[in-house]
């Protein structure tokens, strides 16, 4: 059961937990685990949702039509990750085949850059309770995706309900 966020706390969950992921996917990467083509592609999502959602918190005020529809924007953007997450999580569990450049099968097409570290992108780098990084960016993505849907739904006014 989803919590009913007001508009403007829609926003900040939005904001909070993208920067919280991206900062924790620096951390992994700065620990050891590089991230391959398709994690770095996934991150976009995030680039474009941190922004947008404090440009939101800092200039809509409580203009309830500008939250609402950045929380559809917000929402797009993070149903759009959820699904190239889910995708990034079947070629990792071999559900699907993935794109030939970041595959085990690639390195059989030609010599490997060598200058480069080598990141599949069919090889999970690390698993937390059973799922992937990608997998994580999946959960992470639909929840944060869902919270913006049902509070852009929302036409009450952004403040707190009575």
């Amino acid at each position: 059961m989803l919590i009913n966020f007001t508009q403007r706390q829609a926003v900040s969950a939005v904001f909070l937990v993208t920067l919280a992921t991206i900062i924790g996917a620096w951390l992994f990467q700065y620990a050891g685990y590089d991230p391959c083509y398709l994690c770095l592609l996934q991150r976009g999502a995030y680039y474009a949702a941190i922004p947008i959602s404090m440009g939101l918190l800092l200039f809509a005020g409580r203009n309830a039509t500008l939250l609402r529809n950045g929380l559809y924007l917000l929402g797009t953007i993070m149903l759009a990750s959820a699904i190239f997450g889910l995708y990034h999580a079947g070629i990792e569990w071999k559900w699907w085949l993935g794109p030939s450049t970041c595959t085990t099968g690639a390195m059989s097409l030609g010599l490997p850059d060598l200058t480069k570290p080598v990141v599949m992108c069919d090889e999970a780098a690390m698993r937390i309770l059973g799922l992937s990084l990608a997998g994580w960016n999946a959960v992470i993505s639909i929840a944060l995706s869902a919270i913006a849907f049902r509070s852009a739904r929302n036409h009450g006014s952004s403040s707190v309900s009575q």
